[in-house]
């Protein structure tokens, strides 16, 4: 029986198995679906789909700067104890390097690792390790100069945060001042021109609704959100928040002094945005023994 594309694909979406192993197994029962699936599970590479549906927001970010480019890749776990994992480190340590060749997640994803697309790569690490996993995030950014900072590493260049610098001018010690202020701070944008109009819209209606609740006039209240705002604006930017290593000077003043000129950065911190569910493990167990 000839195996199609959307056979291999529908069996990969029931199992979570990978690409040539989806397709080995539907030659091997001669396209019966039902038997490639116990195929696979006798063969130890189902398992990966009845992790699926758990909560990875644990992991590391690891950060490759090679020259003018840099790339943060976020790539998740259940558990912090996986972290600590050297085969999932050294996978995450690949899986960064890969990703410098890239554009984009997907394309990650669908990259070449070791002989096999990254996806699939992870799906055989979930089966091993027996943690869902997934290559949540990366984000690349060039410069005449890139500079990396990890904070918390678990390893040579992954860790909890993972900060790139661009810049131009300036040496590598100061840009890594600048990254570790990064990784302190988590500013949202370089400058104002860079920041989310909605974002500042937002800030803006949320001030005046706290401004009217003084009962001051209008023309009064319009004179305090223009302070209100620029405060805003000034501690949400890197160029304009105090540098947490000299607070006499902000980040700008601090750049200029060093002959620097920071054109841009990236900051992944795991698990940033997922919602966690907290767990009592020592309640569930006294349950268990009392049940």
């Amino acid at each position: 029986m000839a195996i199609t594309a959307s056979m291999v694909k529908e069996l990969r979406d029931s199992t979570g198995a990978g690409m040539m192993d989806a397709k080995k197994a539907l030659t091997e029962t001669d396209g019966d679906m039902d038997a490639a699936v116990d195929w696979l599970r006798t063969k130890g590479l189902a398992k990966a789909a009845k992790k699926s549906g758990r909560v990875a927001a644990e992991g590391l970010v690891a950060v490759v700067v090679d020259g003018g480019k840099g790339v943060a890749v976020e790539v998740n776990s259940e558990t912090d104890f996986v972290g600590k994992n050297a085969e999932f480190q050294e996978m995450v340590s690949g899986i960064a390097r890969t990703a410098l060749g890239v554009s984009d997640i997907e394309a990650l994803k669908a990259a070449d690792m070791g002989g096999k697309p990254v996806a699939d790569v992870i799906t055989d690490k979930i089966a091993t390790i027996g943690e869902n996993m997934s290559v949540r995030r990366m984000s690349a950014i060039e410069g005449d100069a890139v500079v990396s900072y990890v904070h918390n590493a678990a390893a040579p260049g992954m860790g909890k945060i993972g900060v790139l610098v661009a810049q131009s001018g300036g040496d590598e010690a100061f840009g890594k001042q600048v990254a570790m202020h990064i990784a302190a701070v988590n500013p949202a944008a370089l400058s104002e021109e860079g920041m989310d109009p909605a974002v500042i819209e937002k800030e803006k209606q949320v001030q005046m609704d706290i401004a009217r609740e003084s009962g001051k006039p209008e023309q009064v209240i319009e004179k305090m959100i223009i302070g209100r705002m620029k405060k805003f604006v000034a501690e949400s930017t890197l160029l304009n928040q105090q540098f947490v290593v000299n607070p006499d000077l902000t980040v700008g003043e601090a750049a200029k002094e060093a002959g620097a000129t920071i054109s841009g950065f990236v900051r992944l911190e795991v698990g940033e945005g997922i919602e966690k569910k907290e767990e009592d493990f020592a309640s569930e167990v006294a349950k268990a023994v009392q049940g």
